[in-house]
C-alpha cells in the first residue's frame, strides 16, 4: 500500500513537473540575499530594494532601510553583511564631502562609484559588500553603477530584477519594497507594504 502511494505520488510530481501550466521557477530551490535593483530612464533613475534583514535563519529587522543617500542626488543600494555595507557608505560620505568642498559642486555619479570602488577593491578581503551606485548629475543625466563582490565597477543601464517577484522567490528577501525616483527635480520615495505588493501564483 505504502509503495503504490510513493508511486502515485512521485507521478504525480512528475506530471506536475512537466505540464506547461507549471512553470520551471516553481521547482528551483530557495536562494538567500538581498534583493537590490537600479533603472535608468530618459531623466534620471529608479532604485528599490527589500527591506528584510538576516543573522543566519533568524529575521532581524522587517524595515530595514536598504536604499542610502549619498549625495543630495546619488543613493546606494546595499547588500551583503549589513555593518559592513554601511561602514563603507559612511567612508564614501566622508570622502565625497571633501570632494564637494574641493570642487565647489557636487560630484559626478561616477566619480561617487568610483569612491565606492576604491573601498571596495581596497577591503576586498575582509568586506562581504555589492553595491549600486545609482544617481543623477547635470553632465550625464541618470546613471547606475554596479560594485559587485571584489570592487569592479561596471555602468549599467539597469541592475538585478524586479523587486516584489525576486523577493517572492528568495528565502532571504522579504518585508516591504522602497523606491526612490532620482531625476534633475530632486528625489521621490515611495514605501510599498506588504499587503500592497503584486503576488505571484506559488503552488
Amino acid at each position: 500500500m505504502a509503495a503504490m502511494l510513493q508511486q502515485g505520488m512521485r507521478s504525480h510530481r512528475e506530471q506536475t513537473m512537466a505540464s506547461d501550466d507549471y512553470p520551471d521557477w516553481l521547482t528551483a530551490e530557495h536562494r538567500t540575499g538581498t534583493t537590490i535593483m537600479a533603472v535608468e530612464f530618459n531623466g534620471g533613475v529608479v532604485i528599490g530594494a527589500d527591506s528584510r534583514t538576516t543573522t543566519g535563519a533568524y529575521i532581524a529587522n522587517r524595515v530595514t532601510d536598504k536604499l542610502t543617500p549619498v549625495t543630495d542626488k546619488v543613493f546606494c543600494c546595499r547588500s551583503g553583511s549589513a555593518a559592513a555595507t554601511q561602514a563603507i557608505a559612511d567612508i564614501a560620505k566622508y570622502h565625497l564631502n571633501f570632494i564637494s568642498i574641493e570642487m565647489g559642486e557636487q560630484p559626478l555619479v561616477k566619480t561617487v562609484a568610483n569612491v565606492f570602488r576604491e573601498v571596495c577593491y581596497g577591503n576586498r578581503d575582509s568586506l562581504t559588500a555589492g553595491i549600486i551606485c545609482a544617481g543623477w548629475d547635470k553632465r550625464e543625466g541618470g546613471q547606475v553603477f554596479s560594485i559587485p563582490l571584489g570592487g569592479m565597477c561596471v555602468r549599467q543601464p539597469f541592475a538585478i530584477g524586479a523587486v516584489a517577484l525576486a523577493m517572492s522567490r528568495d528565502g532571504s528577501s522579504g518585508g516591504i519594497i522602497r523606491l526612490a525616483a532620482i531625476d534633475e527635480s530632486g528625489i521621490e520615495r515611495r514605501v510599498i507594504l506588504g499587503n500592497e505588493l503584486p503576488t505571484f501564483y506559488e503552488g
